[in-house]
């Protein structure tokens, strides 16, 4: 008959007794250190090593207060220094998964033991400090948005009129893991620069425009309304200035030291000129009347 051994918390593999043949089948115990954030085999003296089969990693939700820290006993645990003048420790939640997993996910990654321990290694201490020196860069390489420039009326407007321009230039959010953390980025336009291509810009401005109705596009002057005062073809844009804020694994958001300027594609904005006179036709009365389609200016 096949008894089972217990084994101790944290380990893992195998051990059967036969109590016909009077022998025990032992297989490698696995038992893990928090301390030293790995495993070593129980009984190595009789039975051959075999590697361990799990790869570790230390769990910042404690240091952190992410979800379930509370649950764990993360904020009850205390990690004084080891000598008088030596550092507290993190306290962490360690986690294991296969080491057949090259790339373990969230829920590839289990507790070893569900009980939060005292870390004194300086890495872990300082992933909060590696990922605040980085996460500038990171914030750069975002595929953020720049929304585009709008115009009215467009493509064509007349010079000396009121042109209309806004910006679509929206909030965003972005989720990365950095250094094995869970961090939330977030990416808001705070100011612009509107460049109407003849020389002349506006900003930066907080203002983003707006869109007005049709009617109200040659007569109503906004604050981001610009006027070209001769005729041509205009490559108007606009560069907008991102802020950030960055949280690691749902911690409070703190805020990124540097920003980020895109500015949108070209707009080309075709500039004409009008003239008036009085006629005595309309160009359904007389097709070559002055100003109608297809006569030559007078």
């Amino acid at each position: 008959m096949a008894i089972a051994l217990d084994q101790p918390s944290g380990s893992s593999s195998w051990g059967t007794g036969n109590e016909e043949e009077g022998t025990i089948e032992a297989g490698v115990i696995w038992e893990f250190d928090p301390i030293k954030g790995e495993a070593s085999p129980r009984g190595a003296d009789s039975v051959p090593v075999a590697e361990d089969p799990y790869q570790y990693k230390a769990d910042l939700r404690c240091s952190l207060g992410g979800p379930g820290a509370r649950e764990m006993g993360c904020l009850t645990l205390e990690c004084p220094p080891k000598t008088p003048d030596g550092e507290k420790g993190s306290p962490v939640i360690w986690l294991k998964a296969p080491k057949a997993i090259t790339n373990p996910t969230f829920t590839d990654w289990q507790p070893v033991d569900g009980k939060p321990a005292c870390l004194y290694d300086a890495e872990p201490g300082n992933v909060l400090a590696d990922i605040a020196a980085r996460i500038l860069n990171d914030f750069r390489q975002l595929p953020i948005n720049p929304g585009t420039l709008e115009a009215q009326p467009f493509p064509h407007t007349l010079k000396g009129g009121p042109t209309n321009f806004y910006t679509t230039a929206t909030h965003q959010a972005f989720d990365l893991t950095i250094l094995d953390q869970t961090v939330h980025l977030t990416a808001t336009p705070t100011s612009h620069t509107y460049t109407f291509g003849d020389g002349t810009t506006l900003g930066p401005t907080p203002t983003t425009g707006y869109p007005i109705p049709e009617t109200e596009w040659l007569t109503t002057n906004t604050r981001t309304s610009h006027a070209y005062t001769e005729t041509g073809n205009y490559q108007a844009t606009i560069t907008t200035n991102f802020t950030g804020t960055y949280s690691v694994n749902n911690g409070p958001p703190l805020p990124i030291n540097g920003t980020l300027n895109l500015t949108t594609p070209p707009k080309t904005i075709h500039v004409w000129k009008t003239e008036r006179a009085l006629v005595a036709d309309t160009c359904q009365q007389n097709p070559n009347s002055w100003g109608c389609p297809g006569t030559a200016p007078q």
